[in-house]
């Protein structure tokens, strides 16, 4: 592709992003209440209450500086459990509610166009203290797990949706977010998508740096395979889909 073709093609690109943003007829402007901002539960879910942040005395071991300045991509982690208060302040950073909520918005840790968060966190938990292994899923506004399901060959399952990458099987826990389309698309339509991305490079940011705090280590992946992931959590790939994951542990430094 010519330069020419190319500066043509990203203003083009750019012209149809800015029209979409301004010009759209959303459910949003045409009176449609809000979508739900969180997926509900089955009635009689078994839901696991996380230490609030009181109870986390004694697990940093890190400022927000160093944090920052040593955050790295970790693949190998130690054979050691995280304790439930770590889960907790890692769901806390990167999903955690904090403030008013008011007409079908809650502000969080982390920020969202629009303050839609459209994201769902689900864990594939291996090796953390106080709850069994098996698949769960964040709920912000109570700050809970509810368990999802049990499955023996979990560690496998990960490690075959994910290209056959093995950390995301031999970590303490996997986090997975995925989106919810319709809790954007209601205010913004097309360039839904575009935000969506953004919000979920947000949150995994924080997942590096409160991990830094807790002397443990992550890597962000986006190569897996959509349907096998999609299918290990029962999601229809259409209304609910994975669209990133981060496997977390504690490492040796």
């Amino acid at each position: 592709m010519t330069d020419d073709i190319l500066k043509t093609y990203r203003y083009f690109l750019k012209d149809s992003i800015r029209k979409t943003i301004a010009f759209q007829l959303t459910d949003q402007n045409q009176g449609v209440p809000a979508p739900p901002i969180e997926k509900p539960y089955p009635e009689g879910a078994t839901l696991i209450d996380l230490p609030g942040p009181d109870e986390w005395h004694g697990i940093f071991q890190a400022d927000i500086t160093h944090a920052i300045g040593n955050r790295k991509s970790h693949r190998v982690y130690r054979d050691q459990s995280l304790s439930l208060k770590e889960l907790a302040y890692l769901l806390w950073c990167t999903q955690g509610v904090r403030g008013k909520r008011f007409h079908g918005h809650a502000y969080r840790n982390v920020p969202s166009a629009g303050c839609r968060h459209a994201l769902e966190t689900y864990l594939a938990v291996f090796n953390v203290d106080d709850i069994d292994a098996g698949v769960y899923r964040y709920l912000p506004l109570s700050h809970q797990l509810v368990f999802e399901f049990k499955d023996d060959l979990l560690s496998q399952k990960m490690i075959i949706a994910s290209l056959n990458q093995s950390y995301p099987g031999k970590s303490a826990v996997t986090f997975i977010w995925s989106a919810v389309p319709y809790r954007m698309e209601w205010r913004y339509g097309l360039a839904a998508h575009k935000v969506i991305a953004l919000d979920a490079g947000h949150v995994c940011q924080n997942l590096y740096l409160a991990c830094e705090a807790i002397d443990a280590g992550t890597c962000a992946i986006a190569a897996y395979d959509q349907e096998e992931l999609d299918e290990l959590l029962g999601l229809d790939g259409e209304e609910e889909f994975a669209i990133y994951l981060a496997p977390v542990g504690k490492v040796r430094r």
